[in-house]
């Protein structure tokens, strides 16, 4: 199968897998840098969160036109066009996720200062959620359904690390209602990760 239905099909496949690496290597540093900021307010780690978001707008910008023009040119059908509205669907998700991930690096400097990053789950939530995130672009990019397959089955471990943040925070929250705002924000970068 080549992407495009061609003989040049398989350089434009191998350019498009290298951009899905790319956004990959892209988005787990994002997402990195981003749970980090929650434990540490460090200005540079979210210029640098707010400047890989801007990347991975254009990048979606680039494989969306790139989808368009295999579709125009070269008319796809069967699991060529299943590969091509997957990477469209996959480049919009990819998307949204770097939009979240820089949500959490601006919510990150009101949640500094409560206490409560270290007292939840929230790290062991951020790793997951990079783990499945980078899992998941290479189940996709490698056609791996093993590997896909696992990352479906690891969700039901970031929802129950979800509860155990949010349980959390409830109880914080009944016993410290000075910090209740901040501890609002942390909830809301535990559904981001989730």
């Amino acid at each position: 199968d080549n992407t495009t239905g061609n003989n040049n099909g398989n350089t434009n496949g191998n350019d498009n897998m290298t951009t899905y690496n790319n956004n990959n290597n892209t988005l787990k540093m994002l997402l990195n840098d981003g749970s980090f900021l929650v434990i540490d307010n460090d200005v540079k780690m979210k210029e640098n969160v707010l400047d890989a978001d801007k990347q991975i707008d254009q990048k979606e910008r680039d494989i969306e036109t790139l989808c368009m023009k295999l579709l125009m040119q070269q008319q796809p059908v069967a699991s060529d066009l299943r590969t091509i509205s997957s990477a469209l669907k996959m480049i919009s998700d990819m998307e949204r996720i770097g939009d979240q991930a820089s949500d959490i690096a601006e919510i990150a400097e009101y949640v500094n200062g409560c206490g409560m990053q270290s007292e939840t789950h929230i790290a062991d939530m951020a790793r997951a959620t990079i783990k499945m995130v980078t899992d998941s672009i290479d189940s996709f990019v490698k056609k791996d359904v093993e590997l896909a397959c696992a990352v479906i089955a690891h969700d039901n471990a970031v929802d129950d690390l979800f509860d155990k943040v949010k349980g959390e925070l409830i109880t914080a929250i009944e016993n410290k209602a000075a910090n209740a705002e901040a501890l609002i924000d942390l909830l809301m970068i535990a559904k981001y990760f989730e």
